[in-house]
């Protein structure tokens, strides 16, 4: 039986699901909501849509109790999300929802307990963890390759698109956050942030921090939407080399690169290895394996609620020290 599902926000990452989900063999694509006439008619257009096939609407309300709807997607702003999230377990559907989950943990935990009750699929969209780069580093990561882990960075930056409702921490950070708690297998027990603000008054354009986790392991992370250096490039230092993801180079992706020091500090064993991934799009593995979960009844662990909380109480505790100018907030009471 096919799966009945609606897709709720049709904007720049929106149509994605759209696109993966249209042609699904195992989704029936009953309809599209969107406050925005301009985002229905451009949606409608570029995937060429029968409005006799698939229901295109401003309001969820004139679509909600469809009963041919088994699943929902969910990707509107991240403000919105515990309503509409909460309404569809209430009404019987399983939920896949674009990160963050909420702006809130305990939301989090709320909706995370709901659809255990309701025996509903909350799936989340922590896209990177879905990714066969970080997957193939996270292998790598577990062979422990790298010997005595030092310290991680990463860059995420570029210019634009600059968001209106949330600060470059909240619109990029995530991903980066993602891929740390994954590849380590932890979460960070405090956290440090501070940015500059240029563009809107309260939104930072740019933000420096750091998360310490409880091995004492130290991330180092930056996040811009406001520099023409466009970089995604995340690294992991150990005493016998690094791991690198640079997802801006096609070619290599993901590289090992070897190296450590002997005698008086003289550099041995210098060595690039290129890791072999495949090239599966990652949204695409999402909505393969949210249908999956509906069939199976269950949810892989980097789409869980809990992976979700703990990444929005990361999120809260790098706010609030950006608001404090840098203030070092515990997240382990």
């Amino acid at each position: 039986m096919k799966i009945g599902l609606v897709i709720l926000g049709v904007g720049r990452w929106g149509v994605h699901f759209v696109r993966n989900f249209l042609h699904h063999p195992s989704v029936n694509l009953i309809g599209i909501v969107d406050p925005s006439n301009s985002n229905l008619e451009n949606c409608k257009t570029k995937f060429n849509l029968n409005e006799q096939e698939i229901i295109l609407t401003t309001q969820w309300s004139k679509i909600r109790e469809n009963q041919n709807i088994n699943a929902v997607v969910i990707a509107t702003p991240a403000s919105t999300h515990y309503s509409l999230i909460d309404d569809a377990l209430n009404l019987g559907y399983h939920v896949l929802s674009e990160k963050p989950l909420t702006l809130e943990p305990a939301e989090c935990v709320a909706l995370t307990h709901k659809a255990q009750q309701k025996q509903r699929i909350l799936f989340i969209d922590h896209t990177y963890l879905f990714h066969p780069v970080v997957k193939k580093g996270a292998e790598i990561m577990r062979a422990q390759c790298l010997g005595e882990l030092r310290y991680g960075y990463a860059s995420r930056t570029h210019l634009g698109p600059v968001r209106q409702d949330v600060d470059a921490l909240w619109d990029l950070a995530i991903h980066d956050l993602a891929i740390f708690n994954y590849w380590l297998d932890d979460t960070p027990i405090a956290v440090q942030a501070q940015g500059t603000t240029w563009l809107q008054s309260g939104l930072a354009d740019v933000v420096w921090a750091t998360l310490t986790y409880p091995s004492g392991f130290k991330v180092y992370l930056h996040w811009c939407w406001l520099n023409t250096d466009k970089q995604r490039r995340l690294c992991i230092v150990g005493s016998q080399g690094s791991l690198i993801f640079d997802e801006m180079s096609s070619n290599e992706p993901l590289v090992l690169q070897h190296g450590y020091f002997e005698d008086k500090y003289s550099p041995t064993g210098v060595e690039k290895e290129v890791i072999s991934v495949t090239k599966d799009e990652p949204l695409k593995n999402v909505c393969d394996q949210f249908i999956q979960s509906i069939y199976n009844q269950n949810v892989e662990q980097a789409a869980s609620g809990k992976v979700a909380t703990d990444l929005v109480k990361v999120l809260k505790g790098l706010s609030l020290s950006l608001q404090k100018n840098g203030e070092i907030i515990n997240l382990v009471s």
